[in-house]
C-alpha cells in the first residue's frame, strides 16, 4: 500500500530531526560536560583543591577535545544527507552552532537498548524519496535522540573495530558457521546463486561478512542513524583505520581510569570493499512493510530467500507472530532461518500506544514450530552488545541460538 502524504511528511520530518541530532551533537555534549565544571565551583575551596590535585579539570578538558573529535567524524556522516532523497533538509538540521542544553532523562520509549538500500555491486543505498515544504520549528534534540546517536558510536566499535572483534565473533561467528554448514555441499564459486537476508542489519557488518563469503546478501535496516552511518563506512571509506572516534566519553560512571574512558577507537578494521561481482545490498525500510506485504508487485518476496539471519532482531517485533510468518513465507522450500539473540522486547511498556506481544522463549519456539519451522541445534550463547570492555559494568545476554528449517 503506497504511503499517504501524511506518512511521507512524517518520514521526512523524522529524517531531518535525525540529521539535526547529528549536527547538534557537540553543543549538547559540551554543555553536559560544562555542567561538571559548574558543579565543581559550587564546592568548598578545600574540596576544589583536592580535586584539582587529582587532575579533574584537566580530565574535563580532555573530554571536550574528544567530543570535538567525535563532532568532526559525525559531520562526515551527514555532510550530504540528500543521498537518501532528502534534498530539502531544513535550516534547523543544518545549523549546529546554537547551544542545546541536555535533558535529565529520556523522553520516549519503545526502542531497543541494544540498538540494534546499499547495492554492492555499487554499495548504494535504496531509500524512498519524500519532500515537504511546510515551515517547521527549530528542532531541539532530546536526550532520547542523543542516546540513539551515542549508541551508534558504540555500534561502530562492535561492527567495525579491532576492539569489537571478540564481541562480533561471539555473535556472528556461530551464525556464519551454521550458514556455511548448511551450504557445505555447495562449491564456493556457486554461493553467489544463494540469497541471504539479514534483517536489522545495523551498520552492516554481518551482512558484509556474509557477502565476503561469496553469498548474495541483502541487509535491511530501519534506523536512519544506522543507515546514515553505514553509508559512510560502506560507500565512502576506502582504507582501514580511516576514522577515529571516542565512544566512551559521555558518561563518567563505572569507569576504572581515565584511559578507559578517553581511549580512541579507529575504524574500520578492514578495507570495506568486496570483490568485483559481489552481490551485496542494504535496503532501508520497515521489515514488515518491505518483506511482509506486496507493496512492490515487481519484487515479490515469497520464496525468494535461501536463508534469513536474525541477530538481536526478533525482539524488535510488535507482533512476533507476523515476524515469524514473514520469515517463513519469504524462505524458499527447505530454506534455513538462523537466529541468535535475547528477548528484550522493544515495545514492552511503550508510551506511544503501540501494540506489543511479548512471549517467553519456550512460547517463541513453539510458535515457530506451529508456523512451519523445524528447529535444530538449539543452544544458549552468552553474548554482549556494544559493551565497554574496560568498564566496571557490563551486561551479558544469555542469547538463544538455533537453526530452523522451513518444512517442505
Amino acid at each position: 500500500m503506497p504511503l499517504s502524504n501524511a506518512d511521507i511528511e512524517e518520514e521526512q520530518r523524522h529524517f531531518s530531526n535525525v540529521v539535526a541530532t547529528f549536527r547538534k551533537y557537540s553543543s549538547y555534549h559540551l554543555a553536559a560536560n560544562n555542567r561538571r565544571r559548574k558543579d565543581l565551583f559550587t564546592l568548598a575551596k578545600a574540596d576544589q583543591g583536592l580535586l584539582s590535585q587529582l587532575g579533574y579539570k584537566e580530565k574535563l578538558d580532555q573530554v571536550d577535545k574528544a567530543i570535538l573529535a567525535n563532532e568532526q567524524f559525525l559531520n562526515k556522516i551527514v555532510v550530504d544527507p540528500e543521498i537518501f532523497g532528502e534534498d530539502d533538509i531544513p535550516e534547523e538540521a543544518v545549523d549546529g552552532d546554537e547551544a542545546v542544553e541536555p535533558e535529565s532523562s529520556s523522553t520516549a520509549s519503545g526502542s531497543h537498548s541494544h540498538s540494534h538500500s546499499h547495492s554492492h555491486s555499487s554499495h548504494s543505498h535504496s531509500h524512498s524519496q519524500s519532500h515537504s515544504h511546510s515551515p517547521r520549528k527549530k528542532y531541539k534534540p532530546t536526550e532520547f535522540d542523543m542516546d540513539k546517536l551515542r549508541s551508534t558510536l558504540k555500534q561502530f566499535v562492535r561492527d567495525w573495530s579491532v576492539e569489537g572483534q571478540e564481541e562480533r565473533e561471539t555473535s556472528y561467528g556461530p551464525m556464519k558457521n551454521a550458514l556455511l554448514e548448511h551450504f557445505s555441499d555447495i562449491p564456493k564459486e556457486e554461493r553467489r546463486n544463494f540469497r541471504i537476508l539479514v534483517p536489522g542489519a545495523g551498520l552492516g557488518r554481518l551482512a558484509y561478512d556474509i557477502a565476503s563469503l561469496g553469498f548474495a546478501c541483502q541487509g535491511n535496516e530501519f534506523s536512519h542513524y544506522m543507515l546514515l552511518a553505514s553509508f559512510l563506512i560502506l560507500n565512502k571509506t576506502k582504507q582501514p583505520n580511516m576514522h577515529t572516534i571516542y565512544p566512551y566519553v559521555h558518561s563518567f560512571s563505572n569507569i576504572p581510569d581515565q584511559t578507559s574512558m578517553l581511549r580512541a577507537i579507529t575504524i574500520p578494521d578492514v578495507e570495506p570493499t568486496l570483490p568485483s561481482g559481489s552481490d551485496f545490498s542494504l535496503v532501508a525500510g520497515d521489515f514488515e512493510e518491505i518483506y511482509g506485504g506486496e507493496s512492490d508487485p515487481n519484487e515479490p518476496q515469497a520464496g525468494l530467500w535461501d536463508a534469513v539471519m536474525t541477530c538481536f532482531f526478533i525482539d524488535t517485533a510488535k507482533n512476533i507472530v507476523n515476524y515469524l510468518r514473514i520469515i517463513h513465507k519469504i524462505l524458499a522450500p527447505g530454506g534455513v532461518w538462523i537466529n541468535l539473540g535475547p528477548l528484550l522486547w522493544h515495545w514492552e511498556n511503550n508510551n506511544t500506544n503501540d501494540p506489543s506481544v511479548e512471549l517467553d522463549l519456550v512460547e517463541v519456539k513453539r510458535l515457530a514450530r506451529m508456523i512451519g519451522f523445524e528447529i535444530e541445534n538449539e543452544r544458549t550463547i552468552d553474548a554482549t552488545y556494544t559493551t565497554n570492555s574496560q568498564a566496571m559494568l557490563g551486561y551479558t545476554y544469555r542469547t538463544a541460538f538455533w537453526i530452523a528449517k522451513k518444512k517442505v
